[in-house]
């Protein structure tokens, strides 16, 4: 032990791993989930639920993950391993859930650059829909949907009907997943060292852009009714358990618990360092750039809202007024509805024929229209840029900071897989810390490029949905039952009092022993229920004829996929354990024999 400690790097001070945690933690999710979470689950209401898993939930699980990375010195399978032999397929499946997830992730950070290099144009390109190709008229699809539906479904992804039809390789995003993968070597290649002073930027450059978002979006138009929309609380939510568990699903995934990115962070870390400071710092930072994050969204979301309205109310003045020769200004917003009913009723043959033009504008169904994911990033977020004035400033700032987060959440995942491995006597013994770290990127890159495919999107879909969820519930809950109940609470306490000199409270006692896992549990029956009542697995297809959305159940293949995506890495626990028990059981009566 003390030898290792000797020869393992660490980080340069403890700013530095504050930043590399926040600027893991802090990532996507603050900006495309929180906020559709607070729309839907009571808006200003929704933060009574949210703050109060933080505290019993995200603060607790985040200590024990620092701790246990900076006790045991290791990655994820070497510090189970110290911890119990038949623990170290804890540590096998975080690697393998971290595995997944930079498979897919960094398709964002490749989606977030194609933006980029197109936000230099003028005008957006998506803030139009192209000619048909007879030059006489627009785009069908596009004027079916929308020009910011048309550039993310077509022109980027050109997307297949179905996940059944597989397409080609799009090369223009299959060059911009080389590059993201690329910028993540370069970023990990001397591991700490490297990854030190990268976070610097990846950490702060996000909140430099949400200020600059923020001081332009409280002065666009219609801002304040997003405002408004958003922090009125629903108190009636309160009593939906749905809230309450998506409380705790946020913060849970949020945090980035349970895939060993943490652990493996912390083990860089100086083993005097206060960890439990270091764990309510990141917390609090985290949520409030969710709050944060969310005043910045809504108020752009307001302003889109506000801008679609009004543009559909001008709309049908204009219809309205051309139709029956109306004279100017005699059709106002106030008297619209007014007036429609007045001229259904006086010129009923008219109307009617004019009819199937007319649209019920209403700012209330705008902002009603609950978005998450990639939809919010790249679909609501560009509709709002292209009306802005500088419209690609807005837009190059806007996906500056995407990639900056994204990134920044790559370098934690990197680091959850690579950290075990260079661990590895065996590997480190053969290979070299730079060529590990390139097979990792090459690899995943490899794989990656099934998402630049036309049915893409839907596997990325598949991954982001099931390739972590049940996972790493299962990861966590085995991780706290083995520091309370297999390595020993009162063992553990006295190894925390032992580097920081500060004698663990009750408060973490209580909720690592009880709190936490009954969490836990509650959220893993949740979503197996869920799963079991929802029955037949669906998704979301593009329909070009439509321009929208429809939705399509899973083919045979796909739903065996989601189960492997599952299986593969919860199954390591179990499995790893029973071998370990024949192991050590093979071993025993080959001693025996030999006596």
């Amino acid at each position: 032990m003390v030898e290792m400690e000797k020869v393992r790097p660490q980080w340069g001070n403890s700013l530095q791993f504050m930043f590399a945690c926040i600027s893991y933690a802090v990532g996507l999710g603050n900006v495309w989930r929180f906020p559709y979470l607070c729309q839907m689950y009571g808006g200003g209401g929704f933060l009574v639920p949210y703050l109060i898993m933080l505290v019993v939930e995200g603060m607790p699980l985040l200590y024990l993950e620092l701790a246990v990375g900076q006790r045991m010195r290791q990655g994820s399978i070497g510090a189970w391993r110290m911890i119990s032999p038949y623990l170290q397929g804890v540590g096998i499946s975080s690697v393998v859930v971290s595995f997944f997830l930079s498979m897919y992730y960094n398709v964002i950070n490749a989606w977030a650059f194609w933006y980029l290099f197109n936000s230099f144009q003028d005008p957006l390109p998506w803030s139009s829909c192209p000619l048909n190709s007879n030059l006489t008229g627009y785009d069908e699809e596009c004027e079916q949907a929308s020009p910011t539906q048309y550039f993310w479904y077509r022109t980027t992804l050109n997307i297949s009907p179905s996940i059944q039809e597989n397409g080609s390789i799009q090369w223009e995003q299959a060059l911009c997943l080389i590059l993201a993968w690329l910028v993540v070597y370069l970023c990990i290649l001397k591991g700490t060292e490297s990854t030190g002073k990268v976070v610097y930027v990846t950490a702060s450059l996000p909140y430099f852009v949400l200020i600059i978002y923020l001081i332009r979006g409280l002065t666009l138009h219609g801002a304040i009714n997003g405002l408004v929309y958003m922090f009125t609380p629903k108190i009636e939510q309160l009593a939906n358990p749905k809230a309450w568990i998506n409380a705790a699903t946020q913060i849970f995934f949020s945090l980035g618990l349970g895939f060993g990115s943490l652990i493996a962070y912390a083990s860089y870390n100086d083993p005097s360092s206060n960890c439990q400071k270091h764990a309510i710092l990141v917390s609090l930072i985290n949520s409030s750039t969710s709050i944060f994050a969310s005043i910045v969204t809504f108020s752009i979301y307001g302003f889109k809202a506000t801008f679609n309205y009004e543009n559909c109310i001008n709309k049908m003045i204009l219809l309205l007024t051309n139709t029956f020769d109306l004279e100017d200004g005699f059709l106002t917003s106030g008297n619209l509805e007014e007036m429609k009913a007045h001229l259904a009723s006086s010129y009923p043959k008219e109307y009617s024929e004019v009819f199937p033009q007319i649209k019920n504008c209403s700012l209330e169904s705008e902002l009603d229209t609950a978005v998450q994911g990639t939809g919010l990033s790249f679909i609501v977020y560009t509709e709002a840029i292209k009306n802005m004035e500088v419209s690609q400033m807005w837009s190059v700032l806007y996906f500056i900071m995407l990639l900056m987060l994204g990134i920044g959440s790559m370098l934690g995942n990197s680091a959850a897989i690579l950290t075990p491995l260079t661990d590895s006597k065996f590997i480190s013994s053969h290979l070299p810390k730079e060529v590990i770290s390139g097979l990792i990127c090459f690899i995943n890159c490899t794989v990656g490029l099934v998402f630049t495919l036309q049915s893409g999107n839907y596997w990325f879909d598949i991954f982001n949905d099931y390739a972590a969820t049940l996972s790493l519930l299962l990861i966590v809950l085995v991780e706290i039952i083995a520091v309370c109940y297999i390595y020993g609470l009162t063992r553990f306490e006295n190894d925390l009092q032992v580097m920081t000199g500060h004698k663990l409270s009750w408060y973490w006692k209580i909720l690592w022993a009880l709190v936490s896992p009954v969490l836990i549990i509650s959220l893993f029956i949740f979503y197996l229920t869920d799963y079991i009542l929802t029955g037949t697995l669906k998704y979301q297809a593009w329909d070009a004829n439509q321009g929208q959305l429809i939705t399509q159940d899973y083919p045979s293949y796909a739903l065996a996929v989601i189960g492997l995506l599952v299986a593969s890495s919860t199954m390591c626990i179990p499995l790893v354990a029973l071998g370990t028990f024949i192991k050590n059981r093979w071993k025993r009566g080959n001693t025996s024999a030999m006596v």
